[in-house]
């Protein structure tokens, strides 16, 4: 049987994001919207900054409504300026890991027709074969500190404008307000697929307007408006931390301390230690690491009411350890960039561990079985869901958007799950053989195409194994093209051939090396032969 939340999700106050980020910008005028290394910028500066932005993108590039706009940067102020800019001026996010390498860069902003680029200037000496070998057309760089002192750029053999002269120059054009509607696309969020190569999920502003609602409603009194702050380890370019970042916190009036590098333990500890935070978002790793620092120990939680957990399963131990340090229980919840991406939730203080809580509302899910039919309260199959929040599809690619949705509309996530009699759902399985690395989705095939254009590598195959830090850990098993090379030394070729090509969350952590794989009948490798 489906499961509804209860009474009726209200999407009527807000048009577009356009709409939202105008409105709160209003509201909260002077209040502060974001923190970060120190420096507070209030809503009303936001939306000034955003709008000098936007009115660049109209004006001074040959960008139009509707074109691609890539945001290569961490968690900084100009992260914020320029993904609102985007959207004031009717643009398209295409959110951007800094950590990407030259191909998959070059996949993802040739694959989005991504036009523009805003990206740390750290990173602009990595992009000269990037922007050589795509369409992008205007390359917009900043340095983390530029709102609290311009700084200078590295040069580069390509044309780029720094971010503080885009405001300026933006301070002195006339902003053209741009009418955008509910079902137009805003983001392009991208993510892995059973090919290997990501796919941009298209998420439109009724998708993440709604997504902001069901969220808030799920939260109730924890969300006091106006009050909240709300401090940002995780990347607001992933669709989790951008949802509750970008969209609802700014629109209950919240602020973000926006964290720029979560691996600084002791940096963090130290911004944590200078504001009343109410809100904290994390995974495991970073749950237990924390609380097992005498710093983050002696901090004030007595202000803290909501610890949100997505990405990777909750275990027992990282939710006791910070319930028991903080006195704050953690909500874990659930979701995928296709639906916005939260699709259940439990409620703060109403957890049932182990589980991720209810539906958000007006979500229905499903238990299916192989054939797309529902399963029995209590067997397991694959979670399927119906909502406001769910994605239109995949970029440019109706045929994997097909393989994803059911005949009535509901979005198969390729997870295995069960419903209770109470209307929870737990995850035990995922039918994708998709690798969680400390919350970051890893994809095997990618790892594999990778690996076996490597001229020493015969064939190989990819799976998670467990892993005490990351939760899970990318093992990869080959066979040798040359039989005579030693072990050593193929690992340190394969080794530094992978670090050249991939994210180093993606990097086999562990290599072995076998005579033969193991095979069906037709010929696959059985990856679940190599987990035994």
């Amino acid at each position: 049987m489906a499961y509804d939340s209860d009474s009726t999700l209200d999407l009527s106050r807000y048009a577009s994001l356009n709409d939202l980020i105008e409105l709160a910008s209003a509201r909260y005028s002077d209040k502060a919207a974001y923190s970060c290394l120190g420096h507070e910028t209030t809503f009303n500066e936001i939306n000034h900054y955003s709008r000098q932005f936007a009115a660049y993108l109209q004006q001074e590039t040959n960008l139009v409504q509707g074109d691609r706009v890539a945001i290569q940067l961490p968690n900084i102020t100009q992260f914020v300026i320029a993904a609102y800019g985007a959207i004031k001026a009717g643009m398209v996010l295409v959110n951007t890991n800094p950590l990407y390498t030259q191909r998959e860069l070059i996949h993802q902003f040739n694959d989005s027709g991504a036009k523009a680029l805003v990206v740390l200037s750290d990173l602009l000496p990595t992009l000269t074969e990037v922007v050589a070998n795509t369409g992008i057309e205007t390359v917009i760089s900043t340095h983390a500190m530029d709102l609290i002192a311009p700084q200078p750029q590295p040069e580069v053999p390509f044309a780029t404008v720094p971010f503080c002269d885009v405001l300026s120059a933006g301070e002195k054009l006339t902003y053209a307000p741009v009418i955008s509607v509910s079902g137009q696309i805003a983001a392009l969020q991208y993510t892995g697929g059973t090919t290997g190569l990501s796919k941009g999920a298209m998420l439109t502003h009724g998708n993440l307007l709604a997504n902001a609602m069901q969220i808030k409603s799920r939260l109730g009194d924890r969300l006091v408006e106006g009050e909240e702050i709300f401090v940002a380890p995780l990347p607001v370019y992933h669709i989790y931390a951008f949802m509750v970042n970008l969209v609802l916190y700014y629109e209950r009036g919240g602020c973000s301390v926006l964290i720029p590098n979560p691996r600084d333990i002791s940096g963090l500890i130290s911004t944590l230690g200078q504001y009343p935070f109410t809100g904290f978002a994390g995974l495991n790793t970073l749950f237990v690491g924390l609380c097992h620092q005498p710093e983050f120990k002696a901090l004030d939680f007595s202000h803290l009411k909501v610890t949100i957990s997505g990405g990777t399963a909750l275990t027992q131990a990282a939710a006791s350890i910070w319930q028991q340090t903080t006195g704050c229980t953690i909500s874990e919840g659930y979701g995928l960039s296709e639906t916005s991406p939260v699709v259940s939730l439990n409620a703060p203080g109403l957890e049932q561990l182990g589980t991720i809580g209810k539906p958000v509302l007006g979500t229905q899910v499903k238990i299916l079985d192989m054939d797309d039919n529902e399963v029995p309260i209590g067997e397991t199959g694959e979670l399927a869901v119906f909502g406001p929040q769910v994605m239109l599809g995949y970029w440019n690619n109706p045929d994997e958007t097909a393989k994803v949705m059911t005949s009535d509309g509901y979005f198969k996530t390729g997870d295995i799950a069960l419903a209770t009699d109470d209307g929870y759902h737990k995850i035990v399985d995922r039918k994708k053989d998709m690798i969680i690395v400390s919350g970051f989705n890893v994809y095997p095939n990618e790892v594999e195409d990778v690996l076996s254009n490597h001229e020493a590598v015969l064939e190989c195959a990819v799976i998670g194994v467990e892993d005490e830090r990351s939760g899970e850990a990318v093992k990869a098993v080959i066979v040798l093209s040359d039989s005579n090379i030693e072990h050593e030394q193929a690992k340190a070729m394969v080794d530094k051939y992978c670090r050249e090509q991939l994210t180093a969350y993606k990097v086999p952590k562990i290599i072995s090396f076998v005579d033969a794989l193991p095979k069906s009948t037709v010929g696959k490798i059985l990856r679940r032969e190599l987990r035994k």
